[in-house]
């Protein structure tokens, strides 16, 4: 009987969801179908869990590159490739000390952050900008810095020691950059200082996939649909001797969620504002892929940030449901649930609020800036039984379901889509 009830309600939602689209019949395009056809060659075997820097995300690039050429998506900045690329590098460091006030520091009390440069002397005379992280201020106030826009040393109170151990991991990639900036962990702002730094440098390079489809009357206003593509690779294998994070649900129904809008919204052809379709590369390394790409727009010309992360199992409210990070923060819930009535799915703020998904996905860059830019998820973030484990594949997830989340994206976003509506900025000054 409950099966039955089940399968009404999806057929019921179904017919609600396609009479509200006159100009195509969703369900050809967007349907539990389709889902499996992506989200199967995604979360493959063959995939190795696409992890950056390996065959596996290379693989999985191509085939998101041929769906987007397929949907028949402009590529990025009309360059023929729909891979938007860009440089990591990874530092060894070699030597470091310093010299404050005439007493030496030690290296571990030294994290160069971003510097892509072999070699590093600095001094008071060296035009670096001088910051000094005093005992009392907030965490926040010492994280900042790892965004600096011009060269900065920042002297950090022995107060943040445990807060200072994290601003770098040892051989973790970061953005190659021009711009060096460096923390020095000491009980007083010095006066005068000496800091020596040698290190090798490797570039490495990544790519997010973007496919555009340009605004018929405000081109120069983008809506931007994300997930990220990448997950954790191979590993120890588990007791049953699997060994590969396939990713299914994080974040390859995410990923799939964005080709399958990109293929409805293509064939529609009437969005007024310019559709921008993304995967990010490098979010399980940090949310490199993102942070690039953010950076690439001018915030206030982005209306709203679609980011998708993990919608193929049930939501705490079982199916028909999903929930958007920071629904406090800006109207948009409020226009998506506007243009969901008569549906049975319903959007919900965040359930989870202690562990702050606001900032941890793809969408936290530009929310930084303003952007009403938010996450819409599924995933029960208290007992999510793959998450980051080897089980997380494809016959964990809920296809009809998924299909119903990805086609409630398609349908709420129809008045942002169209330039109606314009979801209200997110208040900087909330954010930390």
């Amino acid at each position: 009987m409950r099966n039955r009830i089940l399968t009404a309600c999806l057929i019921l939602s179904s017919a609600l969801l396609s009479s509200r689209l006159p100009a195509q019949d969703i369900d050809k395009i967007i349907n539990p179908t389709e889902v499996e056809n992506i989200e199967k060659v995604l979360s493959a075997d063959d995939m190795q869990g696409r992890r950056p820097f390996t065959p596996g995300i290379e693989k999985a690039a191509d085939f998101i590159e041929a769906q987007f050429r397929a949907a028949g998506l402009q590529s990025w900045n009309n360059s023929g490739s729909y891979r938007q690329p860009f440089s990591m590098i990874r530092a060894k460091k070699l030597y470091q000390t310093g010299d404050l006030d005439g007493v030496q520091v030690s290296g571990e009390n030294i994290i160069a952050v971003y510097s892509a440069q072999p070699h590093l002397e600095i001094n008071e005379n060296s035009g670096y900008e001088k910051v000094y992280v005093k005992a009392g201020d907030a965490p926040s106030s010492l994280y900042k810095h790892t965004q600096a826009l011009k060269n900065r040393i920042v002297f950090v109170d022995t107060s943040f020691s445990r807060n200072f151990s994290r601003l770098a991991t040892p051989g973790r990639p970061s953005f190659a950059s021009a711009v060096n900036v460096v923390f020095i962990l000491t009980a007083k702002e010095p006066a005068h200082y000496t800091i020596k730094i040698d290190q090798e440098i490797t570039e490495q390079k990544l790519a997010n996939v973007v496919g555009i489809l340009p605004g018929r009357s405000k081109e120069k206003e983008f809506v931007i649909f994300s997930g990220h593509y990448d997950h954790l690779g191979i590993g120890k294998p588990d007791a049953k001797g699997d060994s590969i994070y396939n990713g299914a649900n994080d974040d390859a129904s995410g990923t799939t969620a964005v080709i399958m809008l990109a293929r409805y919204f293509a064939q529609r052809q009437d969005n007024e504002r310019t559709l921008i379709f993304a995967t990010f590369t490098a979010e399980e390394m940090g949310g490199f892929g993102s942070q690039y790409f953010s950076r690439q727009f001018d915030p206030g010309a982005v209306a709203a940030m679609f980011n998708i992360e993990m919608i193929g199992t049930e939501s705490k409210w079982g199916t028909n449901s999903a929930y958007i990070t920071g629904y406090e923060r800006t109207d948009m819930g409020k226009i998506l649930e506007k243009n969901l009535e008569g549906s049975p799915f319903r959007f919900y703020p965040d359930p989870y609020p202690t562990e702050q998904l606001f900032y941890r996905s793809d969408n936290a860059t530009l929310a930084r800036q303003g952007v009403p830019a938010h996450t819409l998820s599924t995933s029960k973030m208290d007992s999510e039984k793959y998450y980051h484990k080897q089980g997380d594949e494809i016959g964990t997830l809920d296809m009809n379901n998924m299909a119903q989340v990805i086609k409630s994206v398609a349908v709420s976003s129809r008045s942002i889509v169209a330039g109606k509506d314009t979801p209200s900025r997110v208040d900087t000054s909330q954010l930390r």
